[in-house]
C-alpha cells in the first residue's frame, strides 16, 4: 500500500500534467481558453502545489486539506461550466469575469498559461469522445477522492 507521501507525489505529477494537456490543446491544437477554463487551471495547480509541498514538508493534514478544498473549487467551476454548455443560451462570454481574470498578476505576467480567450460555450470539443470540460471533471473528482482517502487515512507517512 502506497504511503500518503506518495501519493501525494502522484496528485501532483497529475495535475502538473493536466496543466501541460491544457498548455498543448491551447497552444498547438489552438482551442483557447475561456474564463471557466483559467479557473480551472488555477485550481489544478493550487492542488499540485499544495499537494507536493504537503508531501515534501511532511505536513500532510495540513496540505491535504487545503489541495482538497482547490479540488472542491475545481468541482464548482466545472459543474458551471458543463451547466453553461448543456444551455447554449447561458453564457460567461466576454464578462466582467474574464476581465477580472485577465488583470490577475499571473494572467498579465503569464499570459500564455492564463489569459483567457474562449467562450464557455464554445469548449464542446472532444478528446476520446468526451469534451474538455467532461474530462476536468473526471480528474477532479478522481484527486478529490484520492485527498478524502490520504486526508481520511490513519497517519502513515
Amino acid at each position: 500500500m502506497p504511503s500518503n507521501r506518495q501519493i501525494l507525489f502522484a496528485i501532483s505529477s497529475i495535475c502538473f500534467a493536466l496543466i501541460a494537456v491544457a498548455l498543448y490543446l491551447q497552444h498547438i491544437l489552438e482551442m483557447l481558453p475561456c474564463p471557466l477554463c483559467v479557473i480551472q487551471r488555477y485550481m489544478f495547480l493550487a492542488i499540485g502545489i499544495a499537494s507536493l509541498v504537503s508531501a515534501i514538508s511532511g505536513k500532510v493534514r495540513e496540505g491535504t486539506a487545503l489541495a482538497l478544498l482547490a479540488a472542491l473549487g475545481g468541482l464548482v467551476a466545472v459543474g458551471k461550466h458543463l451547466y453553461v454548455i448543456a444551455h447554449p443560451g447561458f453564457s460567461c462570454g466576454i464578462d466582467p469575469m474574464e476581465t477580472f481574470l485577465n488583470k490577475i498578476p499571473t494572467a498579465e505576467y503569464l499570459p500564455w498559461v492564463f489569459r483567457a480567450d474562449g467562450l464557455c460555450e464554445g469548449a464542446t470539443d472532444s478528446l476520446m469522445g468526451l469534451a474538455i470540460p467532461q474530462w476536468s471533471a473526471i480528474w477532479f473528482a478522481v484527486l478529490t477522492v484520492l485527498l478524502a482517502f490520504v486526508l481520511l487515512r490513519k497517519k502513515r507517512v
